[in-house]
C-alpha cells in the first residue's frame, strides 16, 4: 500500500530591512507636541526608521527579499511565486511585487500585491500557502514592506509617533511529508477574517477612486484597542481548535507589533507565558504588513527561534482585517 503524503508549506528562510534613519520619542518631541514618557507609557514605542530619500517600499521589499534567499540558501532565480502585502505600493500599479521580482532576476513566475493593512503578512502567507499545496508554484516569497512615514499626518501626535519603516520577507518551499508525521515543518493552519463595517475606524482619507490623493491616516484608537485584544485572542483559539493543539503548545508568539499594551492584553486573555512573546515594537513601531516578518526575523537570527518550534503568527489591521497562522519551523 502506498504511505500518504501531504505538500506542505515549509519556511525555508527569512530577512529583513530597515532604513538608515533611526527617531527616538526624544527627537520626534522636538517637532511633534508629544514626549518619550506619553509615548512608552501608551505604547511602548521608543524609537521608529524612518525611510529618507532614495528609500522606498521596493527598494526595502528588495533587500529583505535578497536576505532571505541567501539565509534559505536559494537562487532568487529559482522563486516563482511573490506576495507583497504593503499599504503604501510604490506604485498603483503596476504590484510593487513585480518590481521585487524584476530586481531578484524571478522573471516569469507569478507576482502580485495584497492589501489587508497591518494583516496584509498574514493574508499573503495564506495565499502563497494554498498556491503551494495546490503546484501552482515551488518556492515562493511572502514579503511585508511599508513606508508608512508617508502617509501619516505629522501634526496629529496620536498617530503619527505610532508607526515606523520597514520590510521583512521569508522563503516557502513546497515539501511532501508523510500523513501522519506530527514532527513535520511547514504551515499547520491559518485562519482569515474581515470586517468591513469598521473600516472608519482605521483608515486612509484619500485614494484614486475617491479623492485622487493619497490621503493620510486616521484613526480611533481606544476602539482599535478594543476590537483588537478580542479578535486577535478569538482566531488565536480557533487556530489552535484547528490544530488540535493547546496555547501551552506554542513555543512561539509573532504577533503584529502594534502597542505593547495590545501583545500584554492578548497574551493574558489565553494564558500566554508573556516570555514566549516576541516583542519588537520598542524598536520598529508599527511598520504594518512589515512588522511579523520583521519581528520573526529578528527572533530567528537571534537564536530565540529555533528548528522544530511551533510558532503562532497573528495580527489585524484596517478593514478590519485580522487573523493568525500557525507553522513548525
Amino acid at each position: 500500500m502506498t504511505e500518504q503524503t501531504v505538500r506542505r508549506a515549509v519556511i525555508c528562510g527569512s530577512g529583513s530591512a530597515l532604513p538608515k534613519r533611526v527617531v527616538s520619542n526624544a527627537e520626534l518631541a522636538t517637532t511633534v507636541d508629544t514626549t518619550d514618557e506619553w509615548i512608552v507609557e501608551r505604547s511602548g514605542i521608543r524609537q521608529r526608521y524612518i525611510a529618507g530619500e532614495g528609500e522606498t517600499t521596493s527598494t526595502l521589499a528588495i533587500e529583505a527579499a535578497t536576505k532571505a534567499c541567501e539565509a534559505a540558501g536559494f537562487d532568487p532565480a529559482s522563486i516563482d511565486l511573490i506576495v507583497l502585502a504593503t499599504a503604501t505600493p510604490d506604485h498603483t500599479f503596476p504590484a510593487t511585487a513585480t518590481q521585487v521580482q524584476h530586481a531578484l532576476g524571478a522573471h516569469g513566475g507569478i507576482a502580485f500585491d495584497v492589501a489587508a493593512v497591518c494583516s496584509g503578512f498574514l493574508y499573503a502567507l495564506g495565499v502563497a500557502d494554498s498556491m503551494l499545496k495546490t503546484g501552482m508554484a515551488r518556492r515562493a516569497l511572502v514579503i511585508g514592506a511599508e513606508t508608512f512615514s508617508r502617509i501619516l499626518d505629522w501634526e496629529d501626535r496620536t498617530t503619527c509617533v505610532l508607526f515606523g519603516d520597514g520590510a521583512g520577507a521569508i522563503v516557502l518551499e513546497a515539501q511532501e511529508f508523510a500523513a501522519d508525521d506530527a514532527t513535520a515543518p511547514g504551515v499547520i493552519a491559518t485562519r482569515l477574517h474581515a470586517d468591513g463595517r469598521y473600516k472608519d475606524m482605521l483608515l486612509v482619507d484619500g485614494g484614486p477612486s475617491t479623492t485622487g490623493t493619497v490621503g493620510k491616516l486616521r484613526m480611533k484608537g481606544r476602539e482599535v484597542f478594543r476590537h483588537a485584544v478580542v479578535n486577535l485572542a478569538t482566531v488565536l483559539q480557533e487556530v489552535l481548535t484547528d490544530a488540535e493543539l493547546t496555547a501551552a503548545d506554542i513555543d512561539w508568539v509573532v504577533p503584529h507589533q502594534a502597542n505593547a499594551r495590545i501583545l500584554d492584553a492578548t497574551a493574558r486573555k489565553l494564558g500566554l507565558d508573556p516570555a514566549k512573546v516576541v516583542v519588537t515594537v520598542d524598536r520598529h513601531a508599527n511598520t504594518s504588513a512589515a512588522s511579523v516578518p520583521l519581528a520573526f526575523d529578528v527572533a530567528i537570527r537571534d537564536g530565540r527561534i529555533k528548528a522544530g518550534d511551533l510558532v503562532m503568527f497573528e495580527a489585524m489591521g484596517g478593514g478590519f482585517t485580522w487573523g493568525a497562522t500557525l507553522a513548525r519551523i
